[in-house]
């Protein structure tokens, strides 16, 4: 029998409408409702070496090989080892430890990491600056060492001879026994000119002024020297003649940010992984280049030069100077990027050894560099009949001219020179890429919700690798050494000691020596040792305004010291260069004024507001006087919140809540 069914009501039908509606509207908006991107959670390192690795690389570098030994040879060879352990002991270690702990404990680069100091977030501004000028700066070192070791591969190595296009009437291999020879004539023979001009032409030497007497200053011009400032550099009279983008360096210089984007562009895991052979690697062709070295006549006296002590030049305030400078270039102290290595380690890592094993091994690098360097310039000096001194150089004039003219000399010369510029772009490359990935961190940790989605970090990295080539072509330009000068002299070489000065005031008595030493043993298990803290609070601030005084006492303007003549700065492009100086420690006062300005009331508690530290929970000291700290919550805590101790209708958007004043 059929079911009887009935029709529906004119209600009922209306009804059934609106559920079917409502039905098809709830999918509509959640088809409709946009996905959530998930904000990736902050890195750590894989294997906690990587941590050591990544240090060993960024810090040990081109400074260890190419100022170290000069400044050693200069200030008095192995007396000099007296003010640069001092140095080690008061501003090196003490600083080090400092940026990489407070990294560790905050979890922060260098801007978030002030967050234990609100007031004074300024200095890790100041760090970004300087990291940032430094990253574009150093990459063109790195330009030139790529260019070099592909000239290097060739039979005939083309900075060897004067059979170039490049090079001048005046070009002579034998140059430093030929300008002798002159001065010996000129000077303690009485003949005329003609015959001065006869005798060199009968030794095959043209090109020479026709009336040469007494006053007349002869330049013979080397090949290494032609093939770097004509051939390398095109180098033109001055700052003011930028000249045209040298088309060679410049794809060098892509050449060099495409590696590093790619060394860096998925994160500290991938980079960590390219620096085990990045950090070792130098040492394998030092100790390669060292045997040859050894080998080499004249070797025993280049490094005799090197190490023998003169004490008495440990009484001049230059010396110490050097000394100071030296430990905080080659330590990479207040660039920001140790504190950001430091922030990958987990929370209980003991970084205070590894601060320790870093001081050896870079000190061991430097120490190791000069037997490289000066067992060569020994073989060089005696081949060329001069004394080590008139072929000791430092810095571009070591790795570019010094170095390749004594390899030239060598049998099986472009082996050699392909071997020490490998190694120097091993030892520039990690520093330049953790470089970059410091400031990439800076930026990542100050808007995390930003760039940790998808992959707008790889985009991040890209724009700055293009902003950064993008400011290095005026260093590629014929013109662009005067440049580079500019920006090494001014940008971060004094700068680093005021922003060093400023960490440790602000640690020890600002946020608290004692309360960051208990923080300290929280993270280690273990109490660090007192004197610790005491060098954070007196010994080290007083050792860096000493340095910077010191230094400033001794400033001089900038030149550029060429073969033959002096290049003198103009005074617009020195006030360039200050501009570079103080567009970094500027930003210190500026945010302490911004942060004063945000609070209200008297300037005393201005004061007291802006300098509570924003600490999570696990950052909080046992008894620790919560009234005189902000809490930032990862997650709502309702028994905080319950018990009156948190208030989540706080003004700080990064926060979930606040300590109740």
């Amino acid at each position: 029998m059929a079911q009887e069914t009935f029709p529906l009501t004119a209600d009922e039908k209306l009804a059934t409408e609106a559920t079917a509606l409502t039905s098809v509207t709830q999918d509509v908006e959640e088809a409709t409702e946009p996905v959530k991107v998930k904000v990736k959670a902050r890195e750590v390192w894989a294997k906690k070496i990587d941590f050591l690795f990544a240090l060993i690389g960024f810090s040990v570098g081109l400074g260890n090989v190419w100022r170290f030994p000069f400044l050693c040879y200069k200030n008095g060879g192995g007396a000099f080892l007296i003010p640069y352990f001092i140095a080690v002991f008061l501003g090196g270690i003490p600083s080090f430890f400092l940026e990489v702990s407070l990294g560790q404990f905050m979890s922060e680069g260098g801007i978030g990491v002030w967050k234990i100091a609100p007031l004074f977030q300024g200095i890790g501004y100041a760090s970004a600056v300087i990291v940032f000028i430094l990253n574009c700066e150093y990459n063109i070192i790195l330009t030139w060492a790529y260019y070099y070791l592909f000239a290097s591969f060739t039979s005939v190595l083309p900075w060897s001879n004067c059979d170039n296009e490049w090079n001048t009437e005046t070009c002579h291999v034998d140059h430093r026994k030929i300008t002798n020879m002159i001065g010996n004539i000129t000077n303690y023979l009485n003949i005329t000119a003609v015959n001065v001009n006869a005798s060199l032409v009968d030794l095959g030497i043209t090109g020479l002024p026709t009336a040469l007497t007494n006053e007349t200053q002869v330049h013979i011009n080397d090949p290494v020297t032609e093939f770097w400032e004509r051939k390398v550099l095109g180098l033109s009279s001055g700052i003011d003649e930028p000249g045209v983008v040298k088309w060679d360096l410049c794809l060098c210089l892509l050449l060099a940010w495409v590696i590093v984007y790619f060394c860096i562009w998925k994160g500290i895991r991938s980079s960590g992984k390219v620096m085990y052979f990045t950090a070792t690697s130098p040492y394998v062709f030092m100790f390669i280049l060292l045997i040859r070295g050894l080998t080499l006549e004249g070797a025993m006296d280049g490094i005799k030069f090197y190490l023998i002590p003169d004490f008495s030049r440990l009484t001049d305030p230059q010396v110490w100077v050097d000394a100071g400078t030296q430990i905080f270039f080659s330590y990479s102290i207040s660039l920001g990027t140790l504190t950001a290595l430091g922030s990958y380690n987990r929370f209980n890592h003991n970084s205070f050894r590894d601060a320790l094993l870093f001081a050896g091994v870079n000190t061991f690098t430097s120490l190791l560099a000069g037997l490289v360097i000066f067992s060569i310039l020994g073989f060089m000096a005696v081949r060329q009949g001069v004394s080590v001194a008139d072929v000791a150089e430092s810095g571009p004039g070591l790795a570019f001219i010094a170095y390749p003219e004594a390899v030239s000399q060598m049998p099986v010369a472009p082996l050699w020179s392909a071997l020490f510029f490998t190694m120097i772009i091993l030892l520039g490359l990690d520093s330049q890429f953790v470089g970059v990935e410091g400031f990439i961190t800076f930026m990542v940790d100050l808007y995390p919700d930003v760039f940790r989605k998808g992959h707008r970090r790889e985009i991040l990295i890209g724009i700055v690798c293009a902003i950064s080539f993008l400011i290095g072509l005026s260093m590629v330009s014929q013109g662009g050494m005067y440049v580079f000068q500019l920006f090494d002299y001014y940008s971060s070489s004094r700068i680093v000691m005021i922003v060093a000065f400023f960490e440790c005031v602000v640690v020890s008595y600002v946020y608290g020596a004692d309360r960051f030493q208990d923080n300290l043993e929280m993270m280690y298990g273990f109490r660090v040792f007192p004197v610790v803290k005491w060098m954070w609070k007196l010994l080290t601030p007083l050792f860096t305004m000493s340095i910077f005084a010191l230094g400033a006492i001794t400033y001089s303007e900038i030149s550029y010291e060429r073969k033959f003549v002096t290049y003198e700065y103009p005074k617009w492009a020195i006030m360039i260069g200050w501009t570079l100086g103080l567009c970094s420690v500027i930003n210190i006062p500026i945010f302490v004024v911004y942060r004063l300005y945000q609070q209200k009331g008297s300037l005393r508690n201005r004061l007291r507001l802006a300098s509570k530290p924003i600490l999570k929970k696990h950052q909080i000291r046992v008894g620790e006087d919560l009234n005189k700290i902000n809490i930032v919550l990862e997650e709502p805590d309702e028994s905080l919140e319950a018990n009156g101790i948190i208030d989540r209708e706080t003004n700080g958007n990064t926060h979930f809540g606040a300590i109740k004043p």
